[in-house]
């Protein structure tokens, strides 16, 4: 459906939690300790300072061919030149985001169940983001018990498409995912807070070809 994208080190931005450092030089840190795709996540933001920021990001991140995809907004990535889109259940439908965007475009979709998961499996989505998998205290509206380690097994051999697992992530239990199925982890906090992401992204980076055998 989308040309290739590697899930490994998956960045969810949270201006907040970068504790007032510049957003750009956090990525740009994430980047060169091994990000393979970053989120910009703009709750708060207006639509004309979320495109302003979604440009800037996606000119630092085109030159390093690490995807740029947007939180929830189509119209954000439309006029940013974004790779992608990820929405959750309560967004905008993927069938009506992948006709807007078009077959080349990266489409991601949050799954917090089962149910959830296997009725994407007839949708034209290219990964699943599946959490919680552990309880978080980025994002408190979850409904659902956290998957755990065993649920990502168990759901591994029930769908064809990658998934990254998110929701209390961090460098102790990210190779433990990976191992799980998932073919990367998403994180928010561990890297938008740590002192030096580009240490983070590293060491995230290792867990997860740990997890995979490498």
């Amino acid at each position: 459906m989308s040309r290739s994208f590697d899930l490994s080190v998956y960045l969810v931005t949270d201006r907040p939690l970068c504790q007032g450092r510049d957003l750009l030089d956090i990525v740009g840190q994430a980047v060169r300790g091994g990000v393979s795709m970053v989120q910009l996540r703009e709750k708060m933001a207006d639509t004309r300072e979320f495109v302003e920021l979604a440009r800037a990001l996606k000119a630092m991140l085109a030159p390093q061919g690490v995807p740029l995809l947007i939180n929830d907004r189509v119209d954000v990535a439309l006029a940013a030149g974004a790779d992608g889109v990820h929405v959750g259940q309560g967004d905008m439908h993927v069938l009506d985001v992948r006709r807007i965007l078009g077959p080349r475009a990266i489409l991601g979709l949050s799954t917090d169940t089962l149910e959830q998961v296997l009725e994407a499996e007839g949708l034209p989505v290219d990964y699943y983001g599946v959490g919680p998998v552990f309880p978080t205290s980025t994002k408190t509206d979850f409904s659902h018990q956290p998957w755990g380690i065993e649920g990502l097994r168990r759901l591994r051999p029930r769908i064809s498409r990658p998934m990254v697992g998110i929701g209390g992530v961090d460098v102790g239990n990210a190779a433990r995912i990976v191992s799980a199925g998932a073919e990367g982890v998403a994180v928010v906090s561990a890297i938008c807070s740590a002192p030096s992401p580009k240490d983070a992204a590293r060491a995230l980076a290792k867990a997860v070809a740990i997890g995979r055998g490498s």
